[in-house]
């Protein structure tokens, strides 16, 4: 869940609602996804730093990454005794700053099976900020790789309908307890938890977000105002001339 999601206020902005001290030039993101550079921000020598990693999780002890799992998201509920997030859970916490992001809502099966694409946003269209963990791998030709994943939740009351898993959201009155390495694990229990109902509103959107190569304001367009694609032309068919005329229906007719 939580494939995609999207940062599309100005830096100025961004510095402004987590209060780190780099000046750094993110450019707008409608379509951020899963392996690409995204930022965040933790605690580095009693300050907040920005820093870009790649999302996708990997743990210290893996070998190589093409032999593990793409991880995006981190379950809430069993990140402590998982030994692969286990240590970050305790030591390397960070807020994932957002302004958005996207869920499918599934239904139908086979042929009638389809996927519905929906904008989770504030109200007010600010900045909010997920729940994460980082971690650096170091490959054994001495480079490292930063590395982050967010954490997830059971679904809200206003996400249950979508889907019912949800991002664990911070109130930013709690940034600096989950930013801090040396809190309890008792303080940070207590904080994965689903956002409240009202923090989030839902937008149906059309199908751009789907693609990856897609990743400009149109993506978030409301359902009502997209525009569909045209349909495939058909291949042209030999039909055989009519013997007798159309009964008239009474529609009417330009052709």
């Amino acid at each position: 869940m939580c494939g995609r999601y999207a940062i599309t206020l100005p830096p100025e902005a961004m510095r402004a609602s987590f209060g780190y001290r780099e000046q750094p030039n993110f450019p707008p993101r409608y379509n951020i996804a899963p392996t690409q550079p995204v930022p965040i921000v933790r605690l580095h020598d009693g300050a907040r730093q920005f820093l870009l990693m790649r999302w996708g999780f990997i743990p210290g002890w893996v070998k190589d990454p093409k032999d593990f799992p793409l991880v995006i998201n981190i379950r809430m509920e069993s990140a402590a005794e998982k030994p692969s997030f286990r240590h970050a859970l305790t030591r390397r916490r960070c807020l994932l700053p957002a302004d958005g992001f996207y869920e499918w809502r599934r239904s139908g099966t086979g042929r009638q099976a389809r996927a519905d694409a929906f904008l989770f946003r504030r109200p007010d269209r600010g900045f909010f900020a997920f729940a994460a963990l980082w971690e650096t791998w170091h490959s054994p030709d001495g480079s490292e790789i930063d590395t982050v994943a967010m954490m997830t939740g059971p679904a809200n009351g206003t996400m249950a309908a979508i889907h019912h898993r949800c991002p664990v959201i911070l109130d930013p009155a709690d940034y600096d307890a989950w930013l801090d390495p040396g809190a309890a694990p008792q303080q940070i229990d207590r904080l994965l938890k689903p956002p409240p109902d009202a923090l989030l509103e839902p937008v149906a959107i059309g199908p751009a977000v789907n693609k990856v190569a897609h990743d400009g304001p149109e993506v978030q367009a409301p359902m009502a105002e997209t525009v569909p694609e045209p349909p495939a032309a058909e291949p042209a068919s030999h039909a055989r001339k009519a013997t007798r005329r159309p009964v008239d229906d009474g529609q009417g007719s330009l052709f």
